[in-house]
């Protein structure tokens, strides 16, 4: 079978050849007979069969060329009021490489998604509430640039509890069937695992694997009255004082507030429930208990105050011996002073009490 080629273009390694219905080939130079140069053309014979050639050609047309990228088909997961978590198919690159997966919000570039072939999820924080958004993806091959279909997506506004994914930690059996139930009466979501469209990790203990990726994710962490408050509330930022505990206890959990009672009606007005008879006399006690420490602190006080009184009148007394000193003392130190006396006169008796010497006393 004979093949007649014109040369197109003649490099160091690779020759551009022209077939007759205008296709290009790529073809070894070195193969070619030398002073081979653009215009000329070359006869090519091929021994094999015409039905294997066109064999050849169907195969290496089925393996490289029948499929090509398909654009990325992106859809939105789950929207709450301030996070959207978005979800893709797999990307389909046929024989072609990947570059580069992109997310674009509103037009602009939000950033690269990192292991694109492998992730298929990604979660947007620190939106608007109540705003409406536009996503599309951007896949860059080595066979050419597919975008997908662009997805609007709104926020919820603050009354709106159906965005929320509870996923429950360490409780009570009796705590989990009532979560449960308050979370269908909601409208939100239960997860059995952390994920990343889990808005709120409810537990009443710190502590545990679910817990640390929890954390590790940034999930808020709630106790199960956060859910109840929420549905008294409908608004979730209504139950925000619902603290779940530290690590290791749970100390510094508040508790919920008293739901009101329900009210009795007479004649069609509202009457507050009367209190029950048992509170009037621990009110009366209370008011005893304060009225005896109010007086053991009176009491307290009056004794602190005479006792610096006693300890000034002390100190006065003090300062007044140390200036003037008392009579007795005074006496005793003329007495020994003219003792001193009568010795340094040459006075040969021992001195008497009398001040007078044995040899002046009559016998």
């Amino acid at each position: 079978m004979l093949i007649s080629l014109t040369v197109g273009k003649v490099d160091a390694g690779v020759a551009v050849l022209l077939t007759q219905d205008k296709r290009l080939i790529e073809f070894p130079s070195i193969l070619l007979p030398p002073n081979i140069s653009s215009g000329s053309i070359v006869d090519i014979t091929n021994k094999k069969s015409q039905s294997a050639f066109l064999a050849l050609q169907e195969s290496i047309y089925s393996s490289f060329g029948e499929s090509e990228p398909l654009p990325p088909i992106l859809r939105c997961k789950n929207a709450t009021q301030t996070s959207v978590v978005l979800e893709w198919d797999p990307i389909e690159l046929a024989t072609a490489d990947c570059i580069s997966l992109s997310l674009f919000r509103n037009g602009q570039k939000a950033g690269n998604i990192p292991r694109p072939t492998s992730m298929r999820t990604t979660k947007i924080s620190g939106l608007a509430v109540d705003t409406e958004y536009t996503f599309h993806l951007v896949l860059r091959t080595s066979a050419g640039t597919f975008s997908s279909e662009k997805v609007v997506v709104k926020t919820h506004k603050m009354t709106d509890l159906s965005g929320i994914t509870v996923t429950p930690g360490i409780l009570p059996a009796q705590l989990r069937d009532s979560l449960t139930k308050a979370v269908e009466r909601i409208g939100a979501k239960l997860a059995d695992t952390v994920r990343i469209d889990t808005t709120h990790f409810v537990t009443t203990e710190g502590r545990g694997i679910a817990w640390e990726k929890a954390v590790e994710m940034n999930i808020p962490v709630v106790r199960p009255e956060w859910v109840e408050g929420c549905e008294r509330e409908a608004d979730c930022r209504a139950a925000s004082y619902f603290a779940a505990a530290e690590a290791g206890g749970t100390e510094g959990a508040r508790s919920p507030l008293p739901s009101p009672g329900p009210e009795q009606t007479n004649g069609g007005q509202a009457v507050p429930p009367t209190p029950p008879a048992k509170d009037v006399p621990r009110e009366e006690e209370e008011e005893s208990s304060d009225d005896s420490e109010g007086d053991e602190d009176a009491e307290e006080e009056k004794s602190a105050v005479q006792e610096e009184q006693k300890v000034r009148v002390e100190d006065r007394e003090l300062q007044k011996v140390a200036i003037h000193p008392a009579p007795e003392e005074k006496e005793t130190e003329k007495q020994k002073e003219k003792e001193k006396e009568v010795t340094e006169e040459g006075g040969s008796g021992t001195v008497t009490p009398g001040q007078s010497s044995f040899q002046d006393v009559a016998l």
